[in-house]
């Protein structure tokens, strides 16, 4: 994508193992020759180089560290160190704090620590951090998943300050909490995650069920409302039949390799 315009494609959505056509969460969030890969849940690096390759990416960020969030970060770190791949440096990585260590963990094969940090430029996330990628601000909040786990708001260049612009906000994984509520306030489109068919009755709340899915989009007044990470207990069509009876905009399922126009 090389135009103006705010794009979200999906490159995988599945909780939380892949199916046969559909990886886990993974998006690539384009805006002009501005890439941005956007978790890198387990079968989403091969669906990513339909559009980029690992050396055109601006930036990845990473919403927790569950597998089908970030296993593919040990895959692109052979593919950016030792394949075909040539870094002109490392690629900005944003994720939870601890990420460098927990990827060399898995990666280091003797007692020479993996050199984690020549394949990624890696900055811990805090709640209100912000990054700006090319012409795109990264806001992320702290969301509630029962370990570090974040959100984020993508603008382009004007929305944040109330101009002409886009603006995309994307739950990762969380119950319901009031930061997601502030951090979608005003977006065009709040990408949000509907694991739970039903919510927990003797465990803590850690997903969205449909009905929170909606709930929160009304809540903070999106103007269009995506919904993704569908549990293996609902169909996507179930869904969105049950956010929509939330939330009275538009409602589409984050389908797998569809790429959605912003603002």
């Amino acid at each position: 994508m090389s135009d103006e315009t705010l794009h979200l494609t999906v490159l995988g959505c599945a909780t939380p193992y892949p199916s046969a056509d559909n990886p886990c969460s993974g998006y690539l969030v384009s805006y002009g020759g501005t890439h941005v890969w956007v978790d890198a849940g387990s079968g989403t690096l091969g669906p990513l180089q339909r559009h980029v390759r690992l050396n055109e990416l601006d930036a990845i960020w990473i919403s927790h560290l569950h597998a089908d969030h970030s296993a593919d970060l040990l895959t692109a770190y052979y593919g950016a160190l030792y394949a075909d791949i040539r870094l002109t440096a490392p690629i900005p990585l944003y994720g939870p704090p601890g990420i460098a260590d927990r990827l060399a963990g898995f990666l280091t094969n003797t007692a020479a620590r993996s050199p984690v940090e020549s394949a990624f430029a890696v900055t811990e996330l805090h709640d209100g951090h912000q990054a700006a990628v090319g012409p795109l601000r990264l806001t992320s909040r702290a969301v509630s998943h029962g370990i570090p786990a974040f959100a984020v708001r993508v603008e382009t260049a004007g929305a944040e300050a109330g101009a002409t612009g886009a603006s995309l906000v994307y739950s990762g994984d969380t119950a319901p909490c009031p930061s997601l509520t502030e951090l979608a306030q005003g977006c065009d489109v709040l990408l949000c995650e509907a694991e739970s068919a039903q919510a927990p009755v003797e465990s803590d709340r850690v997903h969205h069920t449909p009905e929170d899915t909606g709930d929160t989009a009304a809540a903070a007044g999106a103007g269009r409302l995506i919904v993704t990470h569908v549990g293996r207990f609902l169909t996507p069509t179930q869904a969105v039949a049950r956010a929509a009876a939330r939330f009275d905009g538009p409602v589409e399922y984050a389908t797998p390799g569809a790429t959605f126009s912003i603002g």
